[in-house]
């Protein structure tokens, strides 16, 4: 009959040898998990690295395309043009209007993005801090706001701006933007003032700063990475609308860029002038880049700041 041993070693008998057992040495314990890591990292980094590579390359794609004549587009469209025809971009710049959209848009999305974060921020600040009555009404009034599509509203929309005489008109445009951004500035500005400390705005109140004192002066700069970081959310979706001004803008001399660049798409008929509209499209992506590269740090604090605390 067979036994089974035991863990703990039987005391040996006087005058007895005991054999030792070769054990085979342990693997380290964490040996396999940084090989499980190793393979993580290494499969991470090419999805990241082939995302970067989709989306970088047709927007170089499109700034060589520029520098290029209608012909070579069509010829070789992967390859450097031999030279830089910089007649595409002022030829885009004045003959197809594009400075007149170009300052359009500046005016419009500047104006809006500047009312948007100033009504925004103090909604936010007083959903956050205050408690009264309905205030869970309206916070969730605003967040019903971001589901409401809003092309069920553009009829209905067209015919109250018109009625206030706000039609084919700039501040008629920022007006529009301004309420089309607030449901995502109030809610992502709300989260963010819950995550400020409070002891702050209690020690300005104890000095005899007042409501109005204290949102401006302490408050406002503390959330300055979450300004910064919708604020930029704000700017790519007012600068790339399209389905607003066409609606509500129907005036050639106030057209945005967007509204620009389809129609240089639209008049080219026979003409085919593919490296003017190329010109434009760079033109209209610039400054959407220029502003992420500039700031991209504020804007990945203002995201992980709530995360943080």
């Amino acid at each position: 009959m067979k036994t089974t041993e035991t863990s703990a070693p039987l005391p040996a008998e006087p005058g007895a040898t005991v054999s030792k057992v070769d054990v085979p040495p342990a693997l380290p314990a964490g040996r396999k998990k940084k090989k499980e890591g190793t393979v993580l990292n290494v499969f991470s980094h090419g999805m990241l690295i082939l995302w970067a590579f989709m989306v970088v390359m047709p927007l170089l794609w499109a700034v060589m395309t520029s520098f290029k004549d209608d012909g070579a587009i069509f010829n070789s469209p992967w390859s450097l043009p031999d030279k830089l025809h910089f007649d595409n971009w002022a030829r885009a710049w004045t003959d197809a209007n594009m400075s007149d959209y170009f300052l359009n848009t500046v005016l419009v999305v500047g104006g809006s993005l500047i009312g948007t974060l100033v009504l925004g921020s103090m909604a936010a600040y007083v959903l956050a801090r205050f408690d009264f009555p309905g205030n869970r009404f309206i916070y969730y009034l605003f967040i019903g706001g971001m589901s409401f599509p809003i092309m069920l509203a553009l009829v209905p929309l067209f015919y109250v701006v018109n009625n206030m005489g706000l039609l084919n008109t700039i501040h008629g445009l920022i007006l529009v933007y301004i309420a089309y951004s607030l449901p995502f500035t109030v809610f992502f500005l709300t989260a963010f003032f819950r995550t400020l400390p409070t002891s702050v705005a209690e020690a300005a109140f104890v000095d005899g700063a007042s409501h109005t004192r204290t949102f401006f002066q302490i408050m406002l700069p503390m959330a300055k990475p979450g300004l910064i970081s919708v604020g930029i959310f704000n700017f790519l979706g007012q600068w790339n609308q399209y389905m607003l001004p066409t609606v509500l803008n129907t005036d050639p001399d106030k057209r945005v860029l967007t509204q620009g660049l389809v129609q240089l798409a639209a008049s080219q008929g026979y003409k085919g002038d593919w490296s003017g509209l190329f010109a434009g499209l760079v033109m209209a992506m610039l400054p959407v880049l220029a502003a992420y590269i500039i700031f991209q740090r504020q804007v990945v604090a203002g995201l992980t700041a709530g995360a943080l605390k």
